[in-house]
C-alpha cells in the first residue's frame, strides 16, 4: 500500500485534525513501531503501529466496531449450528466482523463486535484488566455480607471468581438489584457467583464494557463506536 503522511493517517482515523496530528507529532507524543515520530514521516497503515501518548490509534483502512444491545435468545457468536439468531446477524454484514468475548444466550446487554484484531485482545485478554458492568436482579434480599462475599472471592467448580466492585441498587419484596464490576469472564461466572450465595439471578444486563456504556440503546439496537471511545478502550485497565 502507498506510504502516507502520518499527520493524514492520524487525522483520517478520527481522533485529531491535522493540523492537532502536527502539532502532536512535534510534541513527541506521536510514535510508529515504538519510535517517536517526526514530521514528515509516512507510513504504511496496513503494516505500522501508531501510538499517541502510548495509546494504539488503529489507522488501518476499514476497521469498525459496533456496539450492540444484544437481546435475550440471540447467541454471541458468528455464526450457530442450531440457526439461532446470532449478533452478527443483527449488525451491517459489510465489513465482516466478530464479537469481542461473550454474553450468554439468556442474558442481555452490550457486547462489541469488530474486525481489529488488536483491539479484540486488548478487550478480552485478562491481562488488559477492561472491566465488564452488570445489572442482576435476583432471588432474596443481598446484605452487606453477601456483597463483601462477591469481593472478597468466592470458590466456584473451575477456580476462585470475584467482583472487582459490588454494590446493592435497590431491595425489595424479597427481590435485590445488584450491581457487579468484573475483571474477567468465564462462563456464566456472575450467574454462578450469585447462585453460590443463594441468591439466583432471573435477568442479568450487561451495562458497560470498560468506560463504554450507552443508555439509548434498546435490545436489538447497535451504533459504531466513535474514535475517541475505541481510543478510551485501549486506555482502559492500563
Amino acid at each position: 500500500m502507498e506510504r502516507i503522511r502520518l499527520q493524514k493517517a492520524l487525522s483520517r482515523a478520527g481522533l485529531m485534525s491535522r493540523r492537532k496530528a502536527e502539532e502532536a507529532i512535534a510534541a513527541g507524543r506521536v510514535t510508529i513501531n515504538g519510535r517517536v515520530a517526526v514530521l514528515g514521516d509516512r507510513i504504511d497503515p496496513e503494516v505500522d503501529r501508531v501510538e499517541v501518548d502510548g495509546v494504539p490509534v488503529p489507522i488501518a483502512p476499514g476497521l469498525v466496531t459496533y456496539l450492540l444491545y444484544k437481546p435475550v435468545g440471540v447467541v454471541s457468536t458468528a455464526s450457530d449450528p442450531q440457526g439461532r439468531t446470532t449478533v452478527v446477524d443483527l449488525v451491517p454484514p459489510e465489513p465482516r466482523v466478530w464479537p469481542v468475548g461473550r454474553l450468554d444466550v439468556d442474558s442481555e446487554g452490550l457486547i462489541l463486535l469488530t474486525n481489529d484484531g488488536e483491539l479484540t485482545n486488548h478487550v478480552t485478554h485478562p491481562r488488559h484488566g477492561v472491566t465488564k458492568t452488570y445489572v442482576v436482579w435476583v432471588d432474596g434480599e443481598v446484605g452487606r455480607r453477601e456483597l463483601r462475599r462477591l469481593t472478597e472471592g468466592i470458590h466456584l467448580e473451575d477456580g476462585p471468581a470475584k467482583a472487582v466492585r459490588a454494590r446493592l441498587l435497590e431491595s425489595h419484596r424479597g427481590r435485590s438489584l445488584v450491581e457487579l464490576v468484573m475483571a474477567e469472564g468465564r462462563k456464566r461466572e456472575v450467574r454462578r457467583m450469585m447462585e453460590s450465595i443463594g441468591h439466583p439471578v432471573r435477568r442479568l444486563v450487561r451495562t458497560a464494557i470498560g468506560p463504554i456504556s450507552d443508555r439509548e440503546l434498546r435490545p436489538g439496537g447497535w451504533r459504531r463506536l466513535r474514535p475517541e471511545e475505541v481510543a478510551a478502550l485501549y486506555r482502559a485497565g492500563r
